[in-house]
């Protein structure tokens, strides 16, 4: 393994991300298996959030004459982001930080739901930052910058009781679900089928969904053997199927999420920085991730373009 985490671009979409800064340039609650998505209960309140105007006045002019700050995010990831019960409005803990860091700049959030790799290429010309559990990877630190805010590793599940025996030794000629375009998908789990080909044994039959939930979904209801996700989606399932899921083993592979902002727009990025480590010393931080039962995934210190893995 080299990496874990949420949704990685494909090797085109890289590419075609990379271009754009060389030149300047579902439904998400568990589709019946579960309990209704946690909702506004758990939402966040902006107006908690004091203005800061010295992080302000840091603005660039592009960004400081806003009123609002335009977030791409995917929301079919709960809890990071998704859609709240009347199927519209994002909520998360991404959705979240997204509103606090708008707010401590004196605007407001519009999260606007996306394909998550249509969000990358789109930095600085239809969104202000995508938050959308982005993993750091160098590839894609050639293309935007990131800001580090949270940890997420890799963790599976199977069905209560491991009904089919599935263990990490013995994955080969198993159906095993995975987001489409994940790391889990590319290269965790397709490098673990090519070992069992090169072994003479099954490929594992990777079951590539586009929505999380529909991952989950299958899972429960036994079509597939069992799924791959980042450990905090991996947990909400567990939480949000009554009992239905267990995990598989342990968390695996920690990494870096960021939140993306483009290439040219360094000083944005510097400002965002800036705002989340004020966030994570007022306590705002630590409200939000406790408010998604996902403080296991905090940080100390939010960094810009930290080191990346593989």
């Amino acid at each position: 393994m080299k990496l874990s985490s949420r949704m990685t671009v494909r090797l085109a979409a890289v590419a075609a991300v990379a271009a754009l800064a060389l030149t300047g340039c579902t439904n998400a609650s568990q589709q019946g298996t579960t309990d209704t998505p946690t909702g506004t209960a758990a939402a966040f309140d902006p107006s908690t959030v004091a203005k800061d105007d010295a992080l302000i006045a840091m603005l660039p002019d592009t960004v400081k004459s806003k009123t609002t700050l335009t977030v791409g995010s995917d929301t079919s990831y709960e809890p990071a982001e998704f859609l709240d019960k009347d199927g519209q409005t994002p909520i998360g803990y991404d959705v979240d930080f997204a509103k606090a860091i708008a707010a401590t700049l004196g605007k407001t959030a519009q999260v606007q739901t996306a394909d998550f790799s249509s969000i990358l290429p789109k930095l600085g010309t239809v969104y202000d930052m995508g938050l959308s559990s982005f993993t750091i990877t160098q590839e894609r630190s050639k293309a935007v910058n990131f800001v580090s805010y949270f940890n997420a590793g890799v963790l599976w599940a199977v069905q209560k009781g491991n009904p089919k025996g599935i263990t990490m030794d013995n994955l080969c000629g198993k159906k095993i679900g995975v987001q489409t375009g994940t790391v889990e998908e590319d290269p965790d789990v397709s490098d673990r089928s090519k070992a069992c080909v090169a072994a003479g044994k099954p490929a594992i039959q990777i079951i590539s969904l586009k929505n999380q939930t529909d991952v989950t979904t299958r899972l429960v209801g036994g079509t597939i053997d069992a799924m791959s996700a980042d450990s905090p989606i991996t947990r909400n399932a567990l939480a949000k199927t009554n009992g239905q899921l267990e995990p598989l083993g342990a968390v695996y592979d920690s990494a870096e999420q960021g939140i993306a902002i483009a290439k040219t727009d360094l000083a944005f990025a510097t400002v965002v920085e800036k705002v989340m480590n004020k966030l994570i010393q007022d306590g705002s931080y630590m409200k939000i991730l406790n408010k998604w039962n996902n403080a296991e995934g905090a940080v100390t210190q939010a960094v810009l373009n930290p080191a990346a893995k593989s």
